[in-house]
């Protein structure tokens, strides 16, 4: 495979950064976090990862393990899972009529010794593998690099420059088409969900751990349920921008209100009894073409 990940640094244009993404359908920000921030991760995570089992099947990787509720779990995931650069490019390249966008999953991902490179595919298959429209990116996938990501230890392997292929076509792919996301301890990779892609196989006697992070159009159903992942009291306690980031916020006009057509963020913080945030038609019309 010729074709190279593009690689950004964290003083890159969020506008320069979305571009090259949705031309090769990933990108790497090398270094975005620091090394303290990753250490304090790996302390937090320690716990869970002993004691999640690995996966089922040969997609989820029987030498892998996937532990979630990262916001329940991970204080300090929100650093990663908010942090500005990676939601500007998230909302610049998810398509353009969208209300707004939500978090799919959060999960850390650790691929240990002897695991084999997983499947290829596209994370957007998970809505019952519906082709969408070839202008619409509908989800935006991270993937944060707790350590060092390497071609021998597992390495996210990516198809660059493939995302325009149908999905009867995707399986024409092999591993030869990919090339590894190789990248520093605190880098992330950014792909779509119709990037085409899969873990590598871990050849060393260590764990490839990464944090993943995906964010999917407000209007679709999330792959992790974050109002089942994360208990109302913690949820209650994290910020406004990512609680609506979970989902406490419409995705869309009449799309998910509580009860008397309120602002589901009002689960969590009461509103004056004045204050009426309820949506109304009229005014999602005058935004312009998104009613179609």
């Amino acid at each position: 495979m010729d074709a190279l990940i593009p690689r950004m640094s964290g003083l890159t244009p969020a506008e320069d950064i979305s571009a090259a993404l949705q031309a090769a359908g990933s990108v790497i920000i090398e270094r975005l976090v620091s090394e303290e921030l990753c250490d304090r991760l790996q302390a937090e995570l320690e716990p869970h990862l002993e004691a999640t089992h690995p996966g089922r099947d040969g997609f989820e990787g029987s030498r892998t393990r996937r532990p979630g509720a990262l916001l329940s779990r991970l204080p300090s995931s929100v650093e990663m899972i908010a942090h500005e650069l990676v939601l500007d490019v998230v909302d610049k390249v998810l398509w353009a009529d969208k209300t707004t966008f939500q978090l799919h999953l959060t999960q850390a991902i650790a691929i240990g010794p002897g695991e084999t490179a997983q499947l290829l595919h596209r994370d957007q298959w998970s809505f019952d593998f519906f082709e969408f429209p070839q202008n619409m990116e509908v989800e935006v996938s991270t993937i944060w690099a707790l350590t060092d990501f390497t071609e021998d230890n597992g390495a996210t392997r990516i198809a660059v420059g493939q995302n325009g292929l149908t999905d009867a076509q995707v399986g024409a792919l092999t591993h030869a088409d990919t090339v590894a996301a190789e990248m520093p301890r605190g880098s992330v990779v950014m792909y779509t969900g119709r990037t085409v892609h899969g873990g590598g196989a871990n050849t060393t006697d260590a764990d490839r751990v990464g944090i993943n992070v995906d964010y999917v159009l407000g209007w679709l159903r999330q792959e992790e349920n974050q109002y089942l992942s994360v208990p109302k009291e913690i949820a209650a306690e994290l910020p406004e921008k990512v609680q609506r980031l979970m989902g406490y916020q419409m995705g869309a006009y009449a799309l998910g209100y509580m009860d008397d057509l309120r602002d589901p963020i009002r689960f969590l913080k009461e509103a004056d009894p004045e204050e009426d945030d309820r949506p109304t038609f009229d005014i999602k019309r005058s935004a312009g073409p998104k009613i179609r």
